[in-house]
């Protein structure tokens, strides 16, 4: 019963604005770390300040993306698993500005919530900031919404904004010719997309969030929960290399869809499947679910999470940086001018 000579306050109705401004301290180091050349400004203003002359631009074009994580958020939900989920985040947005050829600059996050858990709020926010600092990107500002009765539970939301810049004429995608390769940079899993269907396999399966993982030594959520690979530093190694056609992130749509909205009306690709070994988690998920080879191509990345359009003779050269830092890139296929997406062999 409310005290009649108190009266309502906004914590009685479920929203707690302190617990919403010690968050911010909490966050506070792990944002600091973000902080690139051109952040101009501290959390907790009314907007996020960039100066792009400072960031050393001269006639920048500026390119924004937005994206989320999917049913992923479920089952970092369930198993109270939430230190890479931020991750996945930033990854989701900022590999698809890369594609631009458009370096992250900034970050903004929207976390919204039934019930603000301090602790989970942190993990959380403080996985979106390791992305962000991974991608060399500030995050610049957010949103926390403690929405009572719009979310269940330990539920929760995550969105992300990002925006980044390239300068005037640098721009990707380029025009690709019939015959340029498409090089192939692999995933480190599922990443960001297919987890409706991702869990609809599990829960067939009968097996456990808590159970070894049938194709990892891992417990199944760690496995079903490794962040999506950052390409930042990739693409931006490689993008001056003379020849570089054009960069697709293999989200939702995967290979079939992905690479063709970089060409041109009437262009096409090929690709050959005998290229590369599907990785034992999407063989798990094809074998377990029954799902046939081209809608796992139209739904996973199936091992590979970035492709790189070339010219034949630039190949060596990108695949010469790209293993200087670790990657072992291969050609997935090449471009034709069929205007049609065509799979050739089997997966070894």
């Amino acid at each position: 019963m409310v005290d009649q000579n108190k009266g309502l306050s906004y914590s009685d109705a479920g929203v707690d604005i302190d617990a919403g401004n010690e968050l911010v301290k909490r966050i506070n180091p792990s944002l600091k770390k973000t902080i690139r050349p051109g952040a101009v400004s501290s959390i907790g203003g009314f907007g996020g300040l960039f100066d792009l002359k400072a960031a050393g631009y001269k006639d920048p074009i500026l390119v924004a993306a937005t994206d989320g994580v999917g049913t992923k958020l479920k089952i970092a939900i369930e198993t109270k698993y939430l230190s890479t989920i931020g991750i996945d985040l930033v990854a989701m947005c900022v590999n698809d500005l890369i594609c631009q050829g458009a370096e992250p600059l900034f970050f903004l996050d929207y976390f919204a919530t039934g019930k603000l858990v301090l602790k989970d709020a942190e993990t959380i926010i403080g996985g979106i900031a390791t992305g962000c600092e991974e991608a060399g990107c500030t995050l610049i500002g957010g949103e926390t919404a403690e929405m009572p009765g719009m979310y269940h539970g330990d539920d929760f939301d995550l969105a992300g904004f990002s925006v980044g810049a390239v300068e005037r004429g640098e721009e990707f995608p380029r025009s690709a010719n019939d015959g340029d390769v498409i090089i192939g940079i692999s995933s480190n899993g599922i990443h960001s997309n297919g987890y409706s269907l991702v869990r609809k396999i599990v829960k067939t399966s009968g097996l456990k969030w808590t159970d070894t993982a049938p194709f990892e030594d891992l417990p199944l959520s760690k496995a079903l929960l490794k962040p999506t690979k950052l390409y930042v530093k990739h693409c931006l190694k490689i993008m001056s290399v003379n020849g570089i056609k054009a960069f697709a992130h293999i989200t939702g749509g995967g290979l079939t869809e992905n690479i063709v909205r970089t060409l041109a009306k009437g262009q096409g690709i090929e690709i050959n499947l005998s290229g590369w070994v599907l990785p034992p988690i999407f063989k798990w998920l094809s074998d377990t679910g029954g799902v046939d080879k081209f809608e796992m191509l139209k739904t996973f990345n199936c091992g590979i999470g970035m492709t790189v359009i070339c010219s034949p003779s630039s190949q060596n050269n990108v695949f010469s940086l790209l293993e200087e830092i670790g990657e072992q890139p291969i050609i997935v296929g090449h471009v034709t001018n069929s205007g049609k997406v065509k799979y050739c062999g089997n997966f070894a």
